[in-house]
């Protein structure tokens, strides 16, 4: 297993009065990207792909459209070209992942159905899930099942205190999402089995949108901790950074303020994790 002594040593520092980040998920896909190696870099890849989702759902919309999201992966020309190579049966670059050739065979190729923008984008993210629940490290798999129960649930629990069904809007298979789908019981019998099923409850409840959404963030934040509690300089902690720094970067957006300071003790709680080798201390 490769370890990044270097990377997390170099992490960049930040101000707690900063009036907003120095360092973005966008600079960590620049500067830290090239400094994983081809296989570690296809995981953390895996994040950057929802911005690649995005704008594959913006071009099929509007193939005229600005709005274009540097932080993908693929360029708006790569994504042209699948969409063109799947409408007209041309040559599949490998450069576009399997479950996007998937996702357009269904959605743009010659048997496609027309099918609404909500469908289209639940379709999406589950071929998005199958492929990142495939990728081999159970770390990054761990992850991406957490989040996708997470998903499903919030979208139950929303459905059943609404009175509509949920089953058209959740996304994967698996058995917490068959027992969403199934289940009369009042927790769906998961409170048992999902040990964050109950926080998540309460969460549900808060009417305050930006409230809510930090709340999601700090459980995210908080399993990423507990997760990432033995592991140092793997790619697993350099995932778990890029992660932590997307909700600051979001939270600095809703609060400058706090999102600075949660930031701050982001990089110093890091680096006091860690002993560096003496070989890489300057």
């Amino acid at each position: 297993m490769k370890n990044y002594y270097c990377l997390v040593a170099g992490l960049p520092d930040i101000a707690p009065d900063d009036a907003k980040l120095h360092f973005t998920v966008a600079d960590f896909k620049n500067d830290c990207l090239p400094q994983l190696s081809a296989d570690d870099r296809r995981l953390v890849e895996l994040f950057y792909r929802q911005f690649d989702n995005r704008n594959l759902l913006r071009l099929l919309a509007d193939a005229e459209t600005e709005d274009f999201d540097e932080r993908g992966c693929l360029t708006r020309e790569a994504l042209s070209e699948a969409v063109d190579a799947v409408r007209k049966g041309g040559d599949r670059s490998p450069e576009i992942p399997v479950y996007i050739w998937r996702f357009l065979d269904k959605t743009v190729g010659p048997e496609a159905e027309e099918q609404e923008t909500r469908l289209s984008e639940d379709v999406l993210a589950a071929f998005y899930y199958a492929y990142a629940l495939q990728c081999g490290n159970e770390f990054f798999e761990r992850w991406f099942t957490f989040n996708l129960n997470l998903n499903n649930i919030l979208i139950a629990l929303t459905a059943r205190r609404f009175g509509f069904s949920a089953a058209s809007y959740l996304v994967g298979e698996n058995e917490v999402t068959e027992a969403l789908r199934t289940s009369a019981a009042r927790d769906f019998g998961l409170a048992a089995e999902w040990d964050y099923y109950d926080e998540l409850v309460r969460i549900s409840e808060v009417t305050d949108p930006v409230e809510k959404e930090k709340k999601l963030d700090m459980l995210k934040w908080n399993w990423l901790e507990e997760e990432t509690f033995f592991h140092y300089f793997s790619v697993e902690k350099v995932f778990a950074f890029l992660l932590k720094l997307d909700i600051i970067e979001r939270w600095s957006v809703m609060d400058k303020e706090k999102g600075g300071a949660i930031f701050r003790r982001l990089i110093d709680s890091l680096k006091e994790e860690v002993e560096v080798p003496a070989e890489y201390k300057s």
